[in-house]
C-alpha cells in the first residue's frame, strides 16, 4: 500500500520504518528539510533502539523516501498518516495547530485528486479532532467527507526506549471512523501484527491515549506511596508490590474497572483510611492516596445532583446495602445518600430485598441505627406500589430486573441508574451516573 506520513518526529519515524518493514511503500513528509535529507539518506530522524537498521535496510529496498511537498505526497498515496506533535500549553491544553495546518495542506492538495483518500490522525489529539480535521479538509479541497474523503483516529501506544517492540506488539490496535471500508483498509495496515484490532467510535479512539497514560501515572505514583510507606516501616517495597501483582483475580485485572457509584463497604473506606493514616503518622504526603476518599464523595454528590436536577421530591431508591447479595449497610452509598435526601426533605422510600431489620445484628445493626434510625419508615417490600408512588426511580443494584416494571419506569419523571443496566437504557426518562 501507498502511505504517506506527516511528521518525521518520533512516532511518525518509527512508523515509517514499520511500515516499510512490514511492505509498504512509505513517503515521508515534513516541513523539517533537515529531517527529510535524514530520511532520504536512510539515516533516522530519532534515536532508538533498532530504528537505525530498520530505516538503512528499506531505503536500500528503495521502500521509503522523504519530501517537504504535500501535493507530491498526496497524489502518489491513498493513505496519509498524521503524527505530527501536540505539545501542551502552560495551562495544561493541547497545541493542535500543527495539526490543524497539516490538515490545511492536505485538503488543499486534494482539490486535484480524483480518487478517494484516507487521513488517519495517529497523533495524540482531544475528542472532537477528528470532526474539526475533517471539517478543514472539506473546506480547504470543497471535497465531501465520507465521498471524496475520510478521516480515521488510530491513536498510537509507543514508549520512547521501545517504540519499534511497542509497534510490533501493541496490547491492541484501535480504529476509530465513520467509514467502514476506510477503516477495513486502515486495519489491513496492521494485520501482520499479532494483536486484536478494535473498530469503535471516533471519540473513543481519540479519548484511551489519555486513558491509558492517566492510569499509568496513576500506577507510578500509588506504588511510589506505598514505598515510602514501606521504607518508614523498614519493611521492602518491592517484595510488598510484587506479592501485590501476584494478585491477578483483583489487582491487576479488570476488577473494578467499570464507572458507576460510589465504592462502600465495611472494608475499602476502613483499611484506606488506615493507610493514610499510617503515612500521616510517619510524617509522609500521600497525595494520592488522600485524595481517592475525597473522589469517592464527590460521586455521591453526583448522583444528589441528578436527583435534585429532577425537580421532584418523591424518590423510590432501589438497593439500600453497599452492593447486591448482602445485606451489610456499614458505609454503604447509598446509606449516605439516603440520608442527605432526609436531611434535604425529600419524600424517600427504599426496597432492598435482602435487608430486614429483624435480621441486621452487630456492627451493621449499630451503623444502621445511627445513619438512618428511621429506616423502618422508609423500607418498603411492595416495589410496584413504591414504583407507582414516587416520580424519580435511583437503581443502586445490579440485581434489579426491570422487565415487569418498564410500563411503570417509562411513567416517572426520572430513572437514574447508578449501576448500569442495559435493558432500561433507551427509556426516555434515563439517566446514568456517568455515562
Amino acid at each position: 500500500m501507498n502511505i504517506s506520513i506527516f511528521g518525521l518526529g518520533y512516532v511518525g519515524c518509527v512508523s515509517l520504518g514499520c511500515l516499510a518493514q512490514n511492505g509498504h511503500q512509505i513517503t515521508g513528509v515534513d516541513v523539517n528539510e533537515f529531517k527529510v535529507g535524514l530520511i532520504n539518506k536512510g539515516k533516522p530522524t530519532i534515536l532508538e533502539k533498532d530504528i537505525d537498521h530498520i530505516i538503512s535496510k528499506a531505503h536500500k529496498e528503495g521502500k521509503i523516501n522523504a519530501t517537504t511537498c504535500v501535493d507530491e505526497a498526496i497524489n502518489n498515496t491513498d493513505i496519509s498518516i498524521i503524527c505530527v506533535g501536540t505539545p501542551s500549553s502552560p495551562h495544561g491544553h493541547l497545541d493542535l495547530s500543527y495539526i490543524y495546518r497539516t490538515a490545511e495542506g492536505i485538503g488543499e492538495a486534494l482539490k486535484e485528486k480524483d480518487s478517494f483518500h484516507i487521513v488517519v490522525i495517529r497523533s495524540t489529539v482531544l475528542p472532537g479532532t477528528n470532526q474539526k480535521v475533517g471539517e478543514i479538509i472539506a473546506g480547504q479541497s470543497q471535497k465531501v467527507r465520507g465521498k471524496d474523503f475520510t478521516v480515521i483516529s488510530n491513536p498510537e501506544f509507543l514508549r520512547e526506549g521501545s517504540a519499534v517492540k511497542d509497534y510490533y506488539h501493541p496490547a491492541v490496535t484501535v480504529i476509530g471512523g465513520d467509514h467502514k471500508e476506510a477503516m477495513d483498509k486502515v486495519a489491513s495496515i496492521y494485520e501482520q501484527l499479532d494483536a486484536p484490532v478494535e473498530i469503535t467510535d471516533i471519540k473513543i479512539a481519540e479519548l484511551i491515549k489519555y486513558v491509558n497514560n492517566s492510569f499509568h501515572a496513576l500506577k507510578i505514583t500509588f506504588a511510589n506511596e506505598v514505598g515510602n510507606i514501606c521504607k518508614a516501616l523498614e519493611i521492602d517495597s518491592h517484595k510488598v508490590m510484587s506479592l501485590f501483582c501476584m494478585d491477578k483475580h483483583l489487582n491487576i485485572s479488570s476488577t473494578y474497572f467499570k464507572p458507576g457509584y460510589a465504592y462502600g463497604g465495611s472494608c475499602l473506606p476502613k483499611d484506606l483510611k488506615g493507610l493514610v493514616t499510617l503515612g500521616h503518622d510517619n510524617y509522609l504526603t500521600t497525595p494520592v492516596l488522600s485524595s481517592i476518599s475525597p473522589s469517592n464523595e464527590a460521586q455521591k454528590k453526583k448522583a444528589y445532583q441528578l436527583i435534585e436536577n429532577s425537580g421532584k421530591k418523591n424518590i423510590c431508591m432501589i438497593g439500600l446495602s453497599f452492593k447486591e447479595g448482602t445485606d451489610d449497610l456499614r458505609y454503604s452509598p447509598s446509606v449516605d445518600l439516603s440520608e442527605t435526601l432526609i436531611g434535604k426533605g425529600y419524600h424517600l422510600t427504599i426496597f432492598d430485598e435482602n435487608v430486614q431489620l429483624s435480621k441486621l445484628i452487630g456492627a451493621n445493626e449499630a451503623y444502621i441505627n445511627e445513619k438512618l434510625p428511621h429506616l423502618s419508615e422508609l423500607l418498603s417490600t411492595d416495589l410496584e406500589q413504591a414504583i407507582q408512588d414516587a416520580d424519580v426511580i435511583i437503581i443502586n443494584h445490579k440485581s434489579f430486573d426491570p422487565a415487569p416494571y418498564m410500563p411503570l419506569l417509562e411513567k416517572k419523571t426520572k430513572v437514574i441508574d447508578l449501576v448500569r443496566l442495559d435493558q432500561i437504557m433507551k427509556l426516555p426518562n434515563y439517566e446514568g451516573l456517568c455515562w
